[in-house]
């Protein structure tokens, strides 16, 4: 059974060879240990690679040399089919690269006696002998803390500040028209009908279009239109039209 010195690792080898991958315990970089060629691997090669030249001269010479190298070719199998199960043979030499990986990556690594965590030399702070978890290194932790204080300041500050004064309001002006959405414009987005104000007949007020009484007067928007003379009775002077009172002398027009 493998026992690595910190439980954060993991076991990247195949039937070929062996190497493994240790990890630190606070930013999850690796270290990868070196490459180790399996011996049990590299003789199969070899009797795989013997199996395949007898079985081409026997080919060639046919009778007992074909035999032969049909016998070499089976013992190859044989021999794979072992490789594919782990044999003892391999078993033991995983045991012993792992513990030549876990030599190797020592060297990279750092126990923290605090928090007992294994860390790269870049989560280790070695000028208090612990990781950068427990004591962390004081000119980064006070530029983090300046840059925490800098965007609390900034949050407070934006919400106390006045960025927009405008009425929240929604008006929808329907086209009298046909009835639909007409946009902002002077024309209807749909028909193209004029949205225009209409003026109404007594007074001169302005009126939305389709209304059909004047909103300051009452008097229908659709009764026929008298030409207003605006002539005092009294002084004779000209007022403007849906004036009620003379602006000279004051009578009532």
């Amino acid at each position: 059974m493998l026992r690595s010195f910190t439980r954060n690792y993991e076991d990247n080898s195949t039937e070929a060879g062996f190497q493994f991958t240790f990890y630190c315990d606070i930013c999850s970089d690796g270290f990868k240990s070196s490459f180790v060629e399996s011996e049990t691997y590299k003789k199969g090669k070899f009797f795989r690679g013997l199996g395949r030249g007898a079985s081409t001269l026997g080919s060639l010479m046919g009778g007992k040399a074909h035999s032969l190298g049909y016998n070499a070719d089976r013992a190859v199998d044989i021999l794979s089919e072992r490789f594919e199960g782990r044999s003892p043979e391999w078993q033991k030499e995983h045991e012993r690269a792992f513990e030549r990986a876990q030599n190797e990556a020592r060297q990279h690594f750092h126990r923290c006696p605090s928090c007992n965590q294994y860390v790269c030399d870049s989560c280790w702070n070695e000028d208090e002998g612990l990781c950068t978890a427990c004591a962390p290194r004081q000119e980064i932790y006070v530029a983090k803390a300046r840059a925490e204080a800098m965007k609390r300041n900034i949050d407070e500050a934006g919400e106390s500040a006045t960025v927009w004064k405008g009425n929240i309001e929604s008006k929808t002006t329907i086209c009298p028209v046909c009835g639909k959405p007409a946009g902002t414009g002077k024309f209807c987005s749909n028909c193209g009908a004029s949205l225009s104000l209409n003026k109404c007949p007594n007074c001169g007020s302005e009126n939305a279009q389709g209304a059909r009484f004047c909103n300051n007067c009452g008097t229908p928007m659709t009764a026929p239109q008298q030409a207003p003379t605006g002539i005092c009775s009294n002084c004779g002077k000209k007022n403007d039209p849906g004036t009620k009172f003379c602006g000279d002398c004051g009578t009532k027009l």
